[in-house]
């Protein structure tokens, strides 16, 4: 199968660096999730990659070769970048049948990934009527016309219904295991966490981490426990004892950063506390990236201030 190359790829705009010096491989067999807030560059290398734009410096290939140098490129890279791409006034069935000339595919690969997405009864409907889901679903389909070794998606959950989004999930984590290359931009870190093997995150233009999405989480958040009890004072005391600090929340309970369930509740029973609750408190994809990002976001909102 085949990888994508990203080498010292640079991209400017007038005196605005979209794309700083990147360095970077998407590889086989794995769920690439390509992460970054908004203004940090994903789309911009996105189009670099499939050759919408033209790099300032650097390079950006697939399998060794630029995408504009590919040979039928259909059959080589599927992408989403846009669900409103394809022609409102053509059909779904019709909108495929013109990718697959183009391409020399067969017609009948086109019923498959009519199939596979879902659309097959809808496939006769003019695009114009199909809701955003639809037309990710489509867009997705185009993707995988070519039955290529490389899938590049840009927030292909976006507008799926639940029953949508976990099939996305599974599909994903499928060409994966068949060997293909696959990398999925998203805003959405808890749905990333669902599906991602590895991760490329970017802040203003530049590589930020590129990790296994495990060792990113753990490097960043240290997990805790979540403790209910019915004698906080008993609680408190317990902890401080063991050298463990408790912080209380406004709805009764407590948590202890940095420490193991296992840790928490021998001190907590060899005190005699009482429990209504003892929970490990995993580290999630979300907090990870906020830590990482913090200083990274070009636009932000000010903090929400709480209300009287």
């Amino acid at each position: 199968m085949t990888s994508i190359e990203v080498q010292a790829l640079t991209k400017e705009y007038g005196t605005r660096r979209a794309v700083d010096h990147l360095t970077f491989s998407v590889l086989p067999g794995r769920v690439t999730g390509f992460l970054g807030p908004n203004g940090a560059g994903k789309s911009t290398t996105l189009r670099l990659v499939l050759g919408l734009d033209r790099p300032t410096s650097g390079t950006a290939t697939v399998g060794g070769r630029r995408y504009p140098d590919l040979h039928e490129p259909l059959r080589r890279v599927g992408a989403l970048l846009d669900a409103q791409a394809a022609h409102g006034s053509r059909t779904a069935r019709d909108h495929l049948r013109v990718l697959a000339a183009a391409n020399r595919i067969p017609r009948a690969r086109v019923e498959s990934v009519l199939e596979e997405t879902g659309l097959a009864p809808v496939a006769r409907r003019r695009v114009k009527t199909y809701s955003l889901g639809m037309r990710q679903r489509l867009g997705i389909a185009a993707a995988l016309l070519g039955d290529p070794g490389v899938i590049m998606l840009d927030e292909p959950s976006n507008g799926l219904d639940p029953e949508g989004i976990v099939w996305i999930r599974a599909l994903l984590r499928r060409l994966a295991a068949e060997g293909r290359t696959v990398l999925v931009s998203s805003h959405l870190m808890n749905e990333t966490a669902s599906f991602a093997d590895h991760l490329v995150v970017l802040g203003r233009g530049r590589l930020l981490a590129d990790t296994p999405m495990r060792e990113f989480i753990h490097a960043r958040v240290r997990p805790g426990v979540r403790i209910r009890t019915t004698d906080a004072t008993a609680l408190r005391a317990a902890l401080s004892r063991a050298g463990h600090d408790a912080v209380q929340h406004e709805d009764g309970h407590w948590t202890v950063q940095h420490a193991r369930v296992d840790d928490i509740g021998r001190v907590v029973s060899e005190a005699g506390v009482p429990l209504l609750e003892l929970a490990a408190e995993e580290a999630t994809l979300e907090q990870a990236y906020l830590d990482l990002t913090a200083t990274e976001t070009e636009f932000a909102a000010p903090p929400q201030e709480a209300r009287p």
